[in-house]
């Protein structure tokens, strides 16, 4: 039975990847940490690692509700501790009574001193107050880089973990009904758009299927998927709920109020 059945073909480059750290952990008998994951790569690495392994593996991103965290893939024998998973979270101070800035701006400008997306882990606003989490590693090359956020000047302050403001997510749950589970038909009704308009926005690369640019149309989703389209939000299938008498698919999915 192949491992690959269980996933996309697009997620096989992150099950080798998942993989290989699981075999390293057996090879070298110590911890493995990764960079900052993102949910279904989460989900991945604990699939590819199973209940029953010699290795385990643990989640964390500075608080337990952080969407992207790093993994600790270990022997069983290893007790993980915070400090393992080497996070640092820093606060963005700027002139907040002249400027307004957001996660956007915030994510373009830790790319453009050449971050790479694994470094860093969520980027939390709440009020005016705007903190990220990053690698211990590169947190003195960010301290020291990001020092502009659009056309605001910057400092960064680190902060202890307990004082991470993470807002809680809350789902606004909606039922609908969708003739298959293409892409371009879901994210259609998800986000009040013509089917047209959906396929043109797909097909230009401005939508997401858990994280990852999404460019087919025809792409089959299902049940847990997260889709987003730019500048039109996200919305996170939760679950088939059977068919109507038309042989419509009924869907339950949420759109989360941050």
């Amino acid at each position: 039975m192949s491992i690959y059945q269980h996933f996309r073909r697009e997620e096989h480059a992150f099950v080798d990847q998942a993989a290989g750290w699981k075999q390293q952990v057996i090879d070298q008998y110590s911890p493995k940490l990764t960079g900052f994951l993102d949910p279904r790569q989460q989900e991945i690495a604990a699939s590819i690692t199973g209940t029953g392994s010699d290795v385990r593996v643990s989640f964390y991103g500075g608080h337990p509700d952080t969407e992207r965290k790093r993994a600790l893939f270990y022997p069983d024998y290893y007790v993980p501790e915070p400090a393992d998973y080497e996070v640092v979270l820093f606060e963005i101070d700027y002139p907040s009574k002249f400027v307004t800035i957001g996660h956007p701006q915030v994510l373009g400008a830790l790319m453009n001193i050449g971050l790479k997306r694994e470094k860093f882990g969520d980027i939390i606003q709440n009020g005016e107050r705007i903190q990220f989490v990053c690698a211990a590693d590169i947190a003195p090359f960010a301290e020291m880089n990001l020092t502009k956020v659009g056309k605001a000047s910057v400092k960064l302050s680190e902060k202890p973990a307990e004082e991470m403001a993470v807002p809680e997510v809350k789902w606004k749950k909606v039922t609908f009904t969708v003739s298959s589970m293409r892409l371009d038909v879901v994210a259609a009704e998800l986000f009040n758009l013509s089917r047209a308009k959906s396929k043109a926005l797909i097909e230009g690369e401005m939508a997401k299927v858990n994280w990852k640019v999404a460019k087919d149309p025809s792409m089959q989703l299902q049940a847990g998927d997260m889709i987003s389209l730019r500048g039109k939000g996200r919305a996170r299938l939760f679950e088939e709920e059977g068919r109507t008498k038309k042989d419509k698919i009924k869907l339950l999915a949420g759109y989360p109020s941050e």
